[in-house]
């Protein structure tokens, strides 16, 4: 496969902010930038960056909308879907696919992280709901609560055409203490993928992996934001 070529951008000239709109406009979101650092940042495409640069605030939310396209479930996936009901189930539950869709993405006025809501409809029976909690704090900068004390933390990657979101560590907090689980008692590997497809819609995917028994769940939907 060829290499891929990173050219920095060139500095571009000052130029003088005349307007009181202009002076007072809210600078972006720029937390997922410094995480990546600026050379990862810059491979994403535009429309990424422009996604995960939007500045929520005042309880703002975005709204995406799509379809499923593909969902992989082993039986132990989906054991271990129906038993994660229990903490709120932050895992797909059902293998429907070409259902509708809708996530989310609200300021957590608490944390000043972010809510992720995911809806999934079903072919029968009513949709399911997902609600997971971004907080910009832990050991590697970013983490992930679902629900129970429940959560883990992520680590960022950045490529051409994806933001890639994956477990680091999982930890339960109980009362002011964080437990960490030693790793051959969590669900495996989960990767969570922001592709690009076009600047106006893009593709979700989430995927995770045991060591032992090997990929227990995948899905992927395709979103374009709601205007």
């Amino acid at each position: 496969m060829p290499a891929h070529k990173t050219i920095a951008n060139r500095p571009s000239e000052p130029r003088a902010i005349d307007s009181d709109a202009a002076r007072n406009k809210p600078l972006g979101d720029l937390r997922f930038r410094q995480l990546l650092g600026s050379t990862a940042w810059n491979l994403l495409p535009a429309a990424i960056r422009r996604r995960f640069a939007k500045r929520l605030c005042d309880g703002m939310t975005v709204v995406y909308v799509g379809r499923t396209t593909d969902m992989e479930m082993s039986c132990a996936g989906f054991l271990l879907a129906q038993a994660a009901r229990l903490i709120g189930g932050p895992l797909p539950i059902s293998r429907d696919i070409d259902v509708p869709s809708v996530v989310t993405v609200t300021e957590d006025i608490a944390t000043g992280g972010q809510i992720w809501t995911r809806l999934y409809a079903h072919r029968s029976g009513f949709p399911q709901v997902i609600h997971s909690s971004k907080r910009f704090a832990g050991p590697t900068g970013l983490e992930e609560h679902v629900g129970c004390g429940v959560g883990m933390t992520l680590k960022l990657s950045a490529g051409e055409t994806a933001l890639t979101f994956e477990s680091d560590r999982y930890f339960i907090e109980l009362g002011g203490l964080r437990l960490q689980l030693p790793r051959w008692l969590t669900p495996g590997q989960l990767t969570i993928g922001h592709h690009e497809i076009n600047p106006d819609r893009f593709a979700f995917t989430l995927k995770l992996e045991h060591p032992l028994l090997g990929q227990l769940i995948y899905q992927r939907a395709v979103f374009e934001e709601s205007h």
